[in-house]
Protein backbone atom coordinates (compact mmCIF):
# COMPACT_ATOMS: atom_id res chain seq x y z
CA UNK A 1 0.00 0.00 0.00
CA UNK A 2 1.30 3.37 -0.75
CA UNK A 3 0.19 6.65 0.12
CA UNK A 4 -0.44 10.18 -1.68
CA UNK A 5 -1.07 13.54 -0.29
CA UNK A 6 -4.08 15.84 -1.34
CA UNK A 7 -5.38 18.43 -0.27
CA UNK A 8 -3.57 17.79 3.67
CA UNK A 9 -5.18 14.18 3.16
CA UNK A 10 -3.48 10.89 3.15
CA UNK A 11 -4.94 8.93 0.48
CA UNK A 12 -4.03 5.33 0.73
CA UNK A 13 -3.90 3.52 -2.74
CA UNK A 14 -2.55 0.25 -4.62
CA UNK A 15 -0.96 0.08 -7.76
CA UNK A 16 -0.61 -2.89 -10.14
CA UNK A 17 1.87 -2.22 -12.89
CA UNK A 18 1.21 -3.24 -16.25
CA UNK A 19 0.44 -2.95 -19.85
CA UNK A 20 -2.27 -1.29 -21.61
CA UNK A 21 -4.39 1.86 -20.24
CA UNK A 22 -4.80 2.30 -16.53
CA UNK A 23 -7.84 0.57 -15.45
CA UNK A 24 -8.88 2.89 -12.27
CA UNK A 25 -11.71 1.65 -9.58
CA UNK A 26 -13.58 4.19 -8.00
CA UNK A 27 -15.36 2.56 -4.96
CA UNK A 28 -19.24 3.74 -3.86
CA UNK A 29 -20.08 5.57 -0.92
CA UNK A 30 -18.74 4.30 2.43
CA UNK A 31 -17.38 1.41 0.50
CA UNK A 32 -12.89 0.39 0.12
CA UNK A 33 -10.39 -0.24 -2.34
CA UNK A 34 -10.89 -4.25 -0.52
CA UNK A 35 -14.39 -4.49 -1.41
CA UNK A 36 -15.27 -7.39 -4.09
CA UNK A 37 -15.19 -6.10 -7.33
CA UNK A 38 -12.13 -4.35 -6.89
CA UNK A 39 -10.31 -7.50 -5.87
CA UNK A 40 -11.62 -9.28 -8.79
CA UNK A 41 -10.43 -6.13 -11.17
CA UNK A 42 -6.73 -6.58 -9.73
CA UNK A 43 -7.13 -10.12 -9.88
CA UNK A 44 -7.84 -9.85 -13.48
CA UNK A 45 -5.30 -7.85 -13.46
CA UNK A 46 -2.57 -9.80 -12.11
CA UNK A 47 -3.80 -12.92 -14.94
CA UNK A 48 -3.38 -10.46 -17.89
CA UNK A 49 -0.30 -8.11 -16.97
CA UNK A 50 -2.48 -4.83 -16.92
CA UNK A 51 -2.48 -1.70 -15.07
CA UNK A 52 -4.91 -1.87 -12.20
CA UNK A 53 -5.10 1.59 -9.69
CA UNK A 54 -7.43 1.42 -7.00
CA UNK A 55 -7.34 4.03 -3.71
CA UNK A 56 -9.93 5.06 -0.81
CA UNK A 57 -11.37 8.21 -0.54
CA UNK A 58 -10.71 10.57 2.76
CA UNK A 59 -12.72 9.30 4.98
CA UNK A 60 -13.13 5.71 4.01
CA UNK A 61 -10.73 2.45 4.57
CA UNK A 62 -6.91 2.99 4.88
CA UNK A 63 -7.10 6.40 4.07
CA UNK A 64 -6.85 9.58 6.13
CA UNK A 65 -9.99 11.59 7.84
CA UNK A 66 -13.25 11.06 9.25
CA UNK A 67 -16.73 9.92 6.48
CA UNK A 68 -18.61 12.44 8.20
CA UNK A 69 -16.16 15.39 6.98
CA UNK A 70 -16.26 14.07 3.64
CA UNK A 71 -18.19 16.02 0.86
CA UNK A 72 -18.27 15.04 -3.08
CA UNK A 73 -16.00 17.61 -3.84
CA UNK A 74 -13.81 16.40 -1.17
CA UNK A 75 -14.08 12.78 -2.93
CA UNK A 76 -14.00 13.86 -6.38
CA UNK A 77 -11.00 15.82 -5.52
CA UNK A 78 -9.02 12.91 -4.23
CA UNK A 79 -10.01 10.86 -6.93
CA UNK A 80 -8.62 13.48 -9.37
CA UNK A 81 -5.65 13.39 -7.31
CA UNK A 82 -4.84 9.90 -7.21
CA UNK A 83 -5.66 9.87 -11.50
CA UNK A 84 -3.44 12.41 -12.04
CA UNK A 85 -0.54 11.87 -10.28
CA UNK A 86 -0.75 7.41 -11.54
CA UNK A 87 -3.85 7.22 -14.13
CA UNK A 88 -1.30 7.82 -16.82
CA UNK A 89 -2.78 8.03 -20.54
CA UNK A 90 -6.46 7.91 -21.23
CA UNK A 91 -7.28 5.66 -17.93
CA UNK A 92 -10.39 4.03 -18.38
CA UNK A 93 -12.62 4.92 -15.13
CA UNK A 94 -14.63 1.88 -13.41
CA UNK A 95 -17.01 3.70 -10.96
CA UNK A 96 -19.37 1.94 -8.71
CA UNK A 97 -22.38 3.88 -7.21
CA UNK A 98 -21.29 6.75 -5.82
CA UNK A 99 -18.01 5.80 -8.25
CA UNK A 100 -19.86 6.52 -11.24
CA UNK A 101 -20.91 9.61 -10.03
CA UNK A 102 -17.39 10.63 -9.20
CA UNK A 103 -16.14 9.07 -12.40
CA UNK A 104 -18.34 10.91 -14.52
CA UNK A 105 -17.42 14.51 -12.95
CA UNK A 106 -13.52 13.57 -13.13
CA UNK A 107 -13.90 12.09 -16.68
CA UNK A 108 -15.67 15.98 -17.50
CA UNK A 109 -12.79 17.66 -15.53
CA UNK A 110 -9.71 15.78 -16.97
CA UNK A 111 -11.09 16.48 -20.38
CA UNK A 112 -11.19 19.74 -20.07
CA UNK A 113 -7.57 19.63 -18.85
CA UNK A 114 -6.66 17.77 -22.27
CA UNK A 115 -6.09 14.74 -20.09
CA UNK A 116 -9.42 12.32 -21.87
CA UNK A 117 -10.34 9.09 -20.10
CA UNK A 118 -10.22 6.19 -22.16
CA UNK A 119 -13.58 5.33 -21.12
CA UNK A 120 -16.24 4.74 -18.28
CA UNK A 121 -17.95 1.44 -16.73
CA UNK A 122 -20.34 2.33 -14.76
CA UNK A 123 -21.59 -0.01 -12.33
CA UNK A 124 -25.23 0.61 -10.57
CA UNK A 125 -24.25 4.27 -11.32
CA UNK A 126 -25.53 7.18 -8.62
CA UNK A 127 -25.04 10.17 -10.22
CA UNK A 128 -27.43 13.53 -8.23
CA UNK A 129 -27.66 10.46 -5.41
CA UNK A 130 -27.51 13.13 -2.48
CA UNK A 131 -30.28 14.79 -4.09
CA UNK A 132 -32.40 12.70 -5.87
CA UNK A 133 -32.03 8.74 -3.97
CA UNK A 134 -31.25 10.84 -1.03
CA UNK A 135 -33.24 14.33 -0.10
CA UNK A 136 -36.02 13.57 -1.99
CA UNK A 137 -37.22 10.75 -0.21
CA UNK A 138 -36.40 11.68 3.24
CA UNK A 139 -39.11 11.86 5.49
CA UNK A 140 -39.50 15.36 7.14
CA UNK A 141 -38.28 14.12 10.26
CA UNK A 142 -34.76 13.50 8.43
CA UNK A 143 -34.72 16.97 6.62
CA UNK A 144 -35.51 18.19 10.11
CA UNK A 145 -32.16 16.20 11.50
CA UNK A 146 -30.35 17.58 8.69
CA UNK A 147 -31.22 21.51 8.46
CA UNK A 148 -31.60 21.68 12.06
CA UNK A 149 -28.79 19.27 13.83
CA UNK A 150 -26.32 19.12 10.85
CA UNK A 151 -26.91 15.61 10.32
CA UNK A 152 -29.58 12.43 10.16
CA UNK A 153 -28.56 9.16 10.88
CA UNK A 154 -29.97 7.07 8.14
CA UNK A 155 -30.21 2.97 8.94
CA UNK A 156 -27.47 1.17 6.58
CA UNK A 157 -28.64 -2.26 5.06
CA UNK A 158 -25.07 -3.17 5.12
CA UNK A 159 -23.67 -2.23 8.25
CA UNK A 160 -24.56 -2.47 12.17
CA UNK A 161 -23.94 1.55 12.34
CA UNK A 162 -25.95 3.64 10.76
CA UNK A 163 -24.74 6.46 8.07
CA UNK A 164 -24.38 9.89 8.96
CA UNK A 165 -25.84 12.28 6.06
CA UNK A 166 -24.68 15.70 7.05
CA UNK A 167 -25.96 19.13 5.86
CA UNK A 168 -22.53 19.87 4.31
CA UNK A 169 -22.96 16.92 1.92
CA UNK A 170 -26.05 17.47 0.84
CA UNK A 171 -25.31 20.92 0.09
CA UNK A 172 -22.03 20.27 -1.29
CA UNK A 173 -24.30 17.58 -3.53
CA UNK A 174 -26.13 20.22 -5.28
CA UNK A 175 -22.84 21.56 -6.58
CA UNK A 176 -22.21 18.54 -8.66
CA UNK A 177 -25.86 17.73 -9.78
CA UNK A 178 -25.50 16.33 -13.78
CA UNK A 179 -29.18 15.52 -14.05
CA UNK A 180 -31.11 18.52 -15.99
CA UNK A 181 -29.42 18.96 -19.30
CA UNK A 182 -27.58 16.75 -21.77
CA UNK A 183 -24.17 16.75 -21.18
CA UNK A 184 -20.99 14.66 -23.20
CA UNK A 185 -18.15 12.68 -21.13
CA UNK A 186 -16.59 12.16 -24.76
CA UNK A 187 -15.38 8.64 -23.93
CA UNK A 188 -17.37 5.20 -24.45
CA UNK A 189 -19.36 4.91 -21.84
CA UNK A 190 -20.75 1.00 -20.57
CA UNK A 191 -22.99 0.69 -17.86
CA UNK A 192 -24.49 -2.33 -16.00
CA UNK A 193 -27.34 -2.12 -13.52
CA UNK A 194 -29.61 -4.52 -11.75
CA UNK A 195 -32.97 -4.53 -12.16
CA UNK A 196 -33.66 -5.60 -8.41
CA UNK A 197 -31.42 -2.54 -6.88
CA UNK A 198 -33.22 -1.06 -4.37
CA UNK A 199 -30.66 1.53 -3.73
CA UNK A 200 -30.11 2.64 -7.14
CA UNK A 201 -33.26 1.91 -9.44
CA UNK A 202 -32.91 1.33 -12.92
CA UNK A 203 -34.80 3.54 -14.10
CA UNK A 204 -31.74 5.91 -12.40
CA UNK A 205 -29.50 4.43 -14.69
CA UNK A 206 -31.77 4.87 -17.81
CA UNK A 207 -32.37 8.67 -17.02
CA UNK A 208 -28.24 9.35 -16.73
CA UNK A 209 -28.07 7.12 -20.80
CA UNK A 210 -30.94 10.33 -21.56
CA UNK A 211 -28.55 12.31 -19.86
CA UNK A 212 -25.48 10.87 -22.49
CA UNK A 213 -26.88 11.38 -25.71
CA UNK A 214 -23.65 12.31 -27.39
CA UNK A 215 -21.72 9.76 -26.13
CA UNK A 216 -21.06 5.87 -27.29
CA UNK A 217 -23.37 4.37 -24.16
CA UNK A 218 -24.32 0.49 -24.04
CA UNK A 219 -26.54 -0.66 -21.11
CA UNK A 220 -26.25 -4.19 -19.94
CA UNK A 221 -29.61 -4.21 -17.46
CA UNK A 222 -29.25 -7.56 -15.36
CA UNK A 223 -33.13 -8.50 -14.35
CA UNK A 224 -32.33 -10.53 -11.27
CA UNK A 225 -28.92 -8.09 -10.05
CA UNK A 226 -29.28 -6.05 -7.20
CA UNK A 227 -27.11 -3.03 -5.95
CA UNK A 228 -23.78 -5.16 -4.98
CA UNK A 229 -23.46 -7.26 -8.32
CA UNK A 230 -20.67 -9.25 -7.07
CA UNK A 231 -22.32 -12.48 -8.02
CA UNK A 232 -19.21 -14.72 -10.34
CA UNK A 233 -21.74 -13.85 -13.34
CA UNK A 234 -21.79 -10.03 -11.97
CA UNK A 235 -18.24 -9.98 -12.01
CA UNK A 236 -17.30 -11.29 -15.37
CA UNK A 237 -20.09 -8.89 -16.70
CA UNK A 238 -18.10 -6.12 -15.26
CA UNK A 239 -14.47 -7.69 -16.63
CA UNK A 240 -15.94 -7.85 -19.89
CA UNK A 241 -17.00 -4.27 -20.15
CA UNK A 242 -14.07 -3.07 -18.98
CA UNK A 243 -12.00 -5.42 -21.43
CA UNK A 244 -14.59 -3.73 -24.75
CA UNK A 245 -13.56 -0.66 -23.87
CA UNK A 246 -9.35 -1.14 -22.87
CA UNK A 247 -8.92 -4.30 -25.02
Amino acid sequence: MDHLEAGGRRLAFRHLPGKGPTIVWLGGFRSDMLATKAGHLVEWGRANGRSVLRFDYSGHGESSGRFEDGTISDWLDDALAVIRAHGGPAPVLVGSSMGGWIALLAARRLAAEGHEPGGLVLIAPAPDFTETLMWDRFSEEAKHAVTTDGVYHLPSEYSPEPTPITRALIEDGRRHLLFGECFHVGAPVRVLQGMQDPDVPWQHAMRLVEHLAQDDVTVTLIKDGDHRLSRPEDLSRIIAAVESIAG
